[in-house]
């Protein structure tokens, strides 16, 4: 078995009364939720009644038996598998039915896209404004900062602004976007944060963010490309606030039994993987966001990250090398095989990352919202204690890396 370590200069800025902490999650699930074998049999019949729309209303021949056939096959294939992920959530009905009439957004009955843009930013905002107002419900005490992080849409004002007006919080709580950044973007939201506490002359500045991604409004039922079927298979709906604040945790290093409460800050990287532009992509069309995916980023991220989390840990002077082994580590699970390709480029065995795959498994890909829901898990799930490095990473369009390395705290 692993001898767990605690190197003594960690330990020394896990309790000191300086520096950044994060805790206090709370997660928001959409309001529908459905298993993954339903989405897998949806996606078909979604991709058949597109190209029949298509070819309807461009007065081709009808669509070929064989391709209604063919359809599931290729879904199978090239989705991502019940056995990996359970189920998703999202804001949604529509990917419930395939009445198509009868949808809000997918009423491929009279378009293969679906509604365009402004159909989607109106329930983006309906989304956004709900997530916001339940992550505040019953809260009463203002934070001094409010981050709202999406890449899913954007409206204006924001739900986060929204929300401070309602509140009567408009001379209490700034209100920043942190948008469009894609799956790593909790890193440089934490990033942002940390210079805010930095700033703050009051010891009790309070920094919450708040992730509100809709990642199910952005399917393109017409485009059949297996790129796509990974992307529509893989992708969904996720909501999560968290809090970063200065000084000592709630209780002292002389409870060390006492459960894990968050993490303290110990150092944040960010970097752009060399000639990997192409790689991944995010961006806004007439129908909705598109995402690009090519099979070589699992392989560009595995071959990049030990030298990333060697600097990363040096920031913490620490040893990547001595530390590895008794660390957690928060894998965005940016699909099945990012997270087995990542564990394998560092030599992780199955229980150091068992918490990425877990929410995975149970959510989706939640695009930003998943880091902090990994987290979350880590600190409920009972498998770290006082004291533990966790190594968090996480990947999007540049190609990007960011990672970060926090610190169990009681």
């Amino acid at each position: 078995m692993t001898t767990l370590i605690q190197p003594r200069v960690v330990r020394d800025r896990l309790f000191s009364t300086h520096g950044v902490r994060m805790h206090s999650f709370c997660i928001v699930r959409p309001p529908h939720s459905g298993t993954q074998e339903e989405a897998l049999h949806w996606l078909a019949d979604a991709h058949i009644r597109a190209e029949e729309t298509h070819r309807l209303n461009n007065g081709l021949p009808p669509i070929d038996p064989s391709f209604a056939a063919l359809m599931p096959k290729l879904v199978r294939r090239y989705g991502c598998s019940p056995d990996k992920i359970a189920a998703r959530g999202s804001e949604l009905n529509d990917h419930l039915h395939t009445s198509w009439e009868k949808m809000e957004v997918y009423r491929l009955a009279e378009s293969s896209k679906g509604a365009g843009m402004s159909v989607r930013s109106q329930v983006f905002a309906r989304g956004a404004q709900r997530a916001l107002d339940l992550m505040f419900e019953g809260e009463f005490n203002a934070p001094d900062d409010l981050i709202h992080v999406t890449c899913t849409g954007y409206i204006s004002p924001s739900a986060a602004q929204i929300l401070v007006g309602r509140k009567g919080w408009q001379q209490q709580t700034r209100v920043t976007h942190a948008y469009h950044m894609g799956c790593y973007a909790a890193l440089p939201a934490i990033r942002v944060a940390s210079g805010f506490l930095a700033s703050a002359t009051d010891e009790t500045h309070r920094v919450d963010i708040a992730h509100t991604e809709l990642c199910t409004l952005h399917l393109d039922p017409s485009d059949h490309s297996p790129e796509q079927l990974v992307v529509q298979s893989l992708f969904a709906d996720g909501h999560v606030r968290y809090t970063l604040s200065r000084g000592p945790g709630p209780t002292s290093a002389s409870t060390p039994n006492t459960a894990p409460s968050g993490y303290r800050v110990l150092a944040l990287a960010e970097e752009m993987v060399a000639d990997s532009a192409d790689d991944m992509r995010w961006s806004i069309g007439e129908w909705g966001f598109r995402m690009t995916l090519t099979p070589e980023v699992p392989e560009k991220i595995g071959t990049a990250l030990r030298a990333f989390l060697m600097r990363l840990f040096e920031q913490a002077d620490l040893d990547y090398e001595a530390e590895r082994d008794s660390a957690i580590f928060a894998i965005h699970p940016g699909g099945p095989k990012i997270i087995e390709r990542v564990s394998d480029a560092l030599g992780l065995r199955p229980e150091q990352s068992a918490a990425s795959r877990k929410v995975l498994r149970n959510y989706g890909n939640m695009s930003s919202a998943t880091l902090p829901h990994v987290w979350d898990e880590i600190l409920k799930s009972g498998a770290a204690h006082p004291g533990q490095l966790v190594a968090s990473v996480a990947f999007g369009p540049g190609l990007t890396i960011c990672g970060g390395l926090f610190q169990v705290e009681p």
